[in-house]
């Protein structure tokens, strides 16, 4: 379903450079831990599916930020893991969860290997407004990987609300079958590959000239740009956007590894 509505502007997150981790926003609702019962299991690549939950009691959450999960076993052992939501905030009672299988990975190897549907995790948050988009101001994003999900939700997001304000994703992978969400993008996605592509595509990492291509279009009020992957590739891409002019206060990162 898509909504007209005007986005909630209230929301107006602070902006910097690097940030060394996620930043938790303390209030009532994320403090406290629901039950999320498991519905869906959607292949996305090899070795990264989506998880889909309900979550009667969500209170919604804004794209780009993420949750607290706790997975408790039968002898009392429990574990917990930062996942960035996928989901658009407009799916209420229900929120997605896109998941690389880790080897080793005690959490991601028990969803890839064992969860099905019917099963039953905790969860809290929404956590973080540093990473968060509103949908109030024209943006660029930037991700490799599994990066790509918090990006996702902002995308989604756009989409549902039919927002008018410019949305631009630059997105890389190794190949196309390792393209989490490839079904989904659009017009406004260009894919990177960097060891496969299809015929005609060249193959290589994110280059200057593919992001001063975008970064050069500056529509009014400028790009808010979000860079999400492991540091090797928040690092280059930064650089990269900071090389194409874009200001370096309006850059926000969120990496892994």
């Amino acid at each position: 379903m898509t909504e007209t509505t005007t986005p909630d502007t209230a929301f107006s997150p602070p902006t910097r450079f690097a940030v060394p981790g996620r930043i938790a926003v303390s209030n009532r609702t994320a403090a406290l831990w629901q039950t999320a019962t498991l519905t869906e299991i959607r292949r996305e690549t090899p070795v990264v599916s989506t998880f889909r939950f309900a979550v009667p009691g969500w209170a919604g959450h804004l794209p780009g930020q993420h949750l607290m999960l706790r997975l408790t076993a039968g002898d009392g052992y429990t574990a917990q893991r930062h996942y960035s939501l996928a989901s658009p905030p407009d799916d209420a009672g229900h929120i997605e969860l896109t998941l690389d299988h880790v080897e080793g990975g005690e959490v991601s190897g028990w969803f890839h290997t064992e969860a099905r549907p019917g099963d039953q995790v905790e969860v809290r948050g929404p956590l973080s407004g540093f990473f968060a988009w509103p949908g109030d101001r024209p943006a660029l994003l930037i991700g490799a990987g599994s990066g790509v999900v918090p990006l996702m939700s902002m995308l989604r997001h756009h989409r549902r609300r039919a927002l008018d304000v410019p949305l631009r994703l630059l997105v890389s992978a190794r190949g196309p079958e390792e393209l989490i969400y490839a079904a989904e993008y659009g017009a406004e996605t260009t894919a990177v590959f960097t060891r496969r592509a299809p015929e005609g595509v060249p193959v290589g990492r994110l280059s200057a000239a593919q992001v001063a291509r975008v970064v050069a279009e500056r529509p009014t009020g400028g790009w808010e740009a979000y860079v999400c992957g492991s540091n090797a590739f928040a690092e280059h891409a930064s650089r990269l956007l900071v090389a194409a002019g874009q200001p370096v206060d309006r850059i926000r990162i969120e990496r892994f590894g």
